[in-house]
């Protein structure tokens, strides 16, 4: 089967209804119910892309299997003109929610990618285990599956270490192995995209390590979303089933994040990849470096959310007229600092890029981890302030799309126009400005943005204690020791 369609991918949805709960509702139909079917729609529109004859250039290769036209983001990256090729296909995605969703198909297809490349680490856990993370990014490559994942365990307590505190009761934990799988039970937080997607991947992540006495919650697997037992708890929606004009982020791009419970969950031995290895769960991560893809994904939607921002801000300034005020100019000139370092990073995470011990051409990690570090830190909580501070009282001035359809509407158009836009036109851009900065939609963002990576102290962490600071070190020392 050849990369789908939106249409397939949304008949796949109705086809395997799963259990979604939102707001005490067991929802029927993702598709329709109205605090999802626009998500649904803006991920069908991204498949339709891959299909579209006038769009489709640069979104698929050749299946090495059948020859079919299947998304690039499967592909093996062998050398760098692949990783820049597979870097424009998650461009073109990301501008088609203005960087706004941030779990895209890609994220993850470019993930298991890199597992595949090293599935033989996988087989060291277990011979069989290789097999079966081959099998599964064939499998999930000719069918286009939409992928979504939940690495991070509830916790009743917090640690002030990398490694996790974790409770059988409430943890994801092995039950007990059968002649047919394993049987899991617990929860998992945060499945974005999970009521939406057709499978779910379920692995440790780099952030939240396992002790040494962890190995029943040591594993790693995938699952499709209707698995009896699984239920998606979804928080509130932000799509406020308003119309476009009023809310044009919220109504388009509702990517719904969810608490996961596994209820004795079965998952069959031939879609499971990692088991009872404390280690090999903890380390492999570094050993397949699939977090520098994930991390060419997640700095390309940067790089066009920041642009997205830069372009909004000079469009309201442009409409009300405050272009010469040097305090705006300076927020502006803030914003394109904020756009020029993201390039950067990304520019040279692929420029330094290095073939990793399985052939696979590997983005490097320090610019990566370094435009990671600094977006959910400084950048786009700051950039959602200066859209903020630039629109001041137009912000609250707003008039709804029916107001102008309404007795009041001629006199909203006198009175809210300025020299260079119609009223209407004004209405439009800063209720794009509210949803991007003050409206639900907006403040999710920005906590998303936050913690997106995982906690930023651990990833600080992290970052210190495998970024190679030697060499800075010992040109100190030569300083220290020269005698002229």
């Amino acid at each position: 089967m050849p990369a789908k369609t939106g249409a397939e991918y949304i008949a796949g949805l109705k086809e395997r209804p799963r259990e979604v709960w939102i707001r005490g509702e067991l929802v029927e139909d993702v598709t329709t119910h109205p605090a999802l079917r626009n998500g649904v729609r803006s991920v069908a529109a991204l498949y339709d892309m891959q299909t579209d004859p006038a769009l489709r250039d640069g979104m698929t290769f050749n299946s090495p299997s059948t020859g079919d036209a299947v998304g690039l983001s499967f592909m093996i990256p062998r050398t760098a003109d692949d990783l820049s090729q597979r870097q424009g296909l998650m461009s073109r995605w990301a501008w088609y929610s203005c960087g706004m969703m941030a779990r895209t198909p890609d994220f993850l297809n470019v993930n298991l990618t890199a597992w595949v490349a090293a599935a033989e680490y996988f087989g060291r856990n277990r011979p069989e285990f290789e097999k079966n993370v081959l099998n599964y990014h064939e499998y999930i490559r000719e069918n286009d599956v939409t992928l979504t994942h939940t690495l991070v365990n509830l916790q009743p307590r917090r640690s002030a270490s990398v490694v996790d505190n974790l409770d059988d009761q409430v943890a994801l934990t092995v039950i007990r192995e059968t002649d047919s799988g394993i049987v899991v039970r617990g929860s998992r937080m945060l499945a974005t995209l999970g009521p939406i997607s057709d499978e779910i991947a379920v692995y440790p992540t780099r952030t939240h390590l396992l002790g040494e006495e962890a190995w029943r919650q040591a594993f790693s697997f995938a699952i499709p979303c209707d698995t009896p037992g699984l239920k998606f708890l979804c928080r509130e929606s932000f799509d406020l089933d308003r119309p476009h004009f009023d809310h044009p982020l919220g109504s388009r791009f509702e990517e719904m994040d969810a608490v996961v419970f596994f209820d004795n969950v079965e998952v069959p031995w031939e879609r499971v990849f990692l088991l009872g290895d404390v280690d090999m769960c903890n380390n492999y991560g570094g050993a397949t470096q699939a977090g520098g893809h994930t991390a060419q994904q997640v700095t390309t939607r940067c790089v066009v959310k920041a642009e997205f921002i830069l372009g909004l801000a000079s469009l309201m300034v442009e409409t009300i007229g405050s272009g010469t005020v040097p305090h705006v100019q300076e927020k502006v000139s803030e914003l394109i600092v904020f756009l020029e370092l993201l390039k950067a990073c990304l520019r040279a995470a692929e420029a330094d890029a290095q073939v990793n011990e399985w052939g696979v051409m590997c983005p490097a990690a320090a610019p990566m981890q370094a435009g990671r570090n600094l977006f959910p830190r400084m950048i786009y909580p700051r950039m959602a302030e200066i859209i903020q501070l630039l629109g001041g009282g137009s912000l609250m001035a707003l008039p709804a799309e029916a107001d102008f359809e309404t007795s009041i509407g001629p006199e909203v158009e006198r009175y809210l126009a300025t020299d260079s836009a119609s009223a209407r036109d004004r209405a439009g851009v800063f209720h794009l400005a509210w949803d991007v900065a003050c409206s639900a939609f907006g403040g999710r963002q920005v906590l998303y943005e936050r913690f997106f990576g995982g906690d930023p102290v651990r990833n600080a962490m992290l970052m210190y204690n495998t970024y190679d600071r030697e060499p800075s070190m010992q040109r100190v020392r030569e300083f220290l020791d020269r005698k002229d």
